[in-house]
């Protein structure tokens, strides 16, 4: 639980270190008391923070491979509370950031599918907007934002806040692909201060970076203000070890200084966040990333 708490806070190194002695140290009972006790599988549930910690930290393949792992692990003991917690926190949106739509998809459905049949309200509704995250990134846009924009109020309606500022982060990022971009500003705003008032200090880099990139958009783009949120982002991210969400907002600060003409302190800004990586090279965000470093090495 201390683990849990620490990785909401963005304190990835103790919640790290505090999940994997869990892990390490954990025996399962026998007559599968901990299910009853605490509701879902302890070490599903160690494992799942655990594969979200890994994806902040820059290790996307881990990340992937831990929450697969919980799932089938789940699905092997058939405890459906289990898995919905394990889809719905870990294995669901790591598929999406990693850019696994064929995974995502399949995830998202048997979320759907597991949290009407429990009739669990919470996991439905964060179903839903996980749904809508999806169609974001199938380019189903419209479709995508009333999805999400119905689910998050089923989502308030529960009394659930934890993940919530990251899906209004989300709905942000479509609203702005929408070209309404007064609505995304408003959504990050709530996001950013949702996450004060809950020290929900975990997606903060993320919610920056958006809130840059809307900056740059509509009638008056702030290309300071923009760069000023950028480099928020990248601070927030590096207090943090969040090695995905630092290597996200210097891509977007680069793209930003190359348009600007200046391309030597966008590579000498991001060539390094992306050497740290070690692995998940063919993810979106690192794909993305080595397009630029090429473009701006030509």
């Amino acid at each position: 639980m201390i683990g849990t708490v620490l990785r909401y806070r963005g304190d990835l190194s103790s919640a790290r270190r505090r999940i994997e002695r869990m892990l390490n140290q954990y025996v399962d009972p026998l007559l599968r008391s901990h299910s009853i006790r605490f509701v879902w599988d302890q070490r599903i549930a160690g494992e799942m923070v655990l594969a979200v910690i890994l994806w902040l930290q820059g290790f996307p393949e881990q990340a992937m491979r831990t929450a697969r792992r919980t799932v089938e692990s789940a699905q092997a003991r058939d405890h459906p509370i289990s898995l919905c917690y394990a889809l719905s926190s870990a294995a669901c949106p790591i598929a999406l950031r990693v850019g696994d739509l064929a995974a995502a998809e399949c995830y998202v459905s048997m979320l759907l599918d597991h949290s009407a049949k429990l009739a669990v309200a919470v996991w439905r509704a964060e179903g839903r907007c996980l749904k809508g995250g999806l169609f974001l990134k199938l380019g189903r846009v419209d479709s995508g934002l009333a999805l999400l924009r119905t689910a998050l109020g089923e989502l308030r309606e529960t009394g659930s806040v934890l993940r919530y500022g990251a899906f209004l982060g989300v709905l942000a990022e479509g609203l702005a692909a929408a070209g309404q971009v007064f609505a995304g500003r408003v959504a990050v705003d709530e996001a950013l201060a949702l996450s004060e008032s809950n020290e929900e200090g975990w997606c903060v880099p993320e919610l920056l970076r958006i809130k840059g990139e809307l900056v740059l958009l509509g009638n008056a783009p702030d290309a300071a203000a923009a760069e000023n949120h950028f480099r928020q982002a990248i601070d927030w991210a590096r207090r943090q070890g969040a090695l995905s969400w630092e290597l996200r907002a210097a891509t977007r600060l680069a793209q930003m200084w190359r348009n600007q003409g200046r391309g030597k302190e966008a590579r000498e800004l991001l060539a390094p966040v992306y050497d740290r990586f070690t692995e998940g090279f063919e993810t979106a965000d690192l794909n993305a990333a080595k397009a630029l470093l090429n473009e701006l090495a030509a």
